[in-house]
């Protein structure tokens, strides 16, 4: 009974979905939350959006942190520590990216353990990959070691299916082509990383990738009608993602 309660639960996992992509991340993990408890991937579900949620609303560390406890001690295969490690690096780089606390050590840390736990062919690795671009960008500030990280998990992403990654990794290598002077193919790589975004739906995090489109478009009506539409989903969703509202005002 309880292996069939887990089974539609998660496999409902499309509400979970829908609330996830809509940025109501408390209510998709209160839906996962019945099952957590016992069940290693589902508590690590939960973890990962909790984690997802802090960088968005810049909150919520103390819970995701509780939450991801609960997943490493459950977790009892490679893959499942592993995956767990990828999490915990995660939630310590937002606290440092967003200076909440300096955890950099720890992140980088973390990260390693994911990468000696999760093998070349494990579908967590381009995610992994795409987290260790993240560092490499964001805290080293080597963009040649980011930029590689960043084609490693794209090529991962889309080897596994992974559409939403794959939008993430579109839009950070365009970002580094916009630091590089490469208008065109940081337009090309903001718009794959829309397009896929508007295809599944993931509201909370189309109104960045308009913005991000926005400033590199040639044309200001467009750019114009790009911010317009951005401006209009973030009042939407509540002002979620909360960073991106100093972005707008500029």
């Amino acid at each position: 009974m309880a292996d069939t309660a887990l089974s539609e639960s998660v496999v409902g996992v499309p509400d979970v979905w829908r609330l996830r992509a809509r940025g109501c991340w408390t209510e998709a993990a209160a839906l996962l939350a019945p099952f957590a408890a016992g069940d290693a991937g589902t508590a690590l579900s939960r973890a990962e959006l909790l984690v997802e949620a802090c960088f968005y609303q810049v909150d919520g560390w103390a819970e995701a942190e509780d939450a991801l406890r609960t997943a490493e001690a459950l977790a009892g295969t490679d893959e499942e520590r592993g995956a767990a490690a990828s999490e915990r690096g995660c939630l310590a780089y937002g606290a440092t990216v967003f200076s909440v606390h300096d955890r950099a050590d720890e992140a980088r840390s973390a990260f390693g353990r994911s990468a000696a736990l999760l093998g070349p062919g494990s579908p967590g690795r381009p995610l992994l990959d795409f987290r260790r671009g993240l560092v490499a960008e964001n805290i080293a500030e080597n963009p040649a070691a980011a930029r590689a990280a960043y084609r490693r998990a794209h090529a991962g992403a889309v080897a596994h299916g992974d559409t939403l990654l794959t939008s993430s990794t579109w839009r950070h290598l365009a970002g580094l082509a916009v630091r590089e002077g490469d208008l065109a193919e940081a337009r090309h790589g903001f718009a794959e990383s829309l397009r896929i975004r508007v295809a599944l739906g993931h509201l909370v995090g189309t109104a960045p990738a308009l913005l991000s489109l926005a400033t590199v478009s040639p044309d200001p009506a467009e750019a114009a009608r790009l911010r317009a539409e951005a401006a209009r989903l973030h009042a939407l969703l509540g002002g979620v993602p909360v960073w991106l509202a100093e972005e707008l005002a500029t």
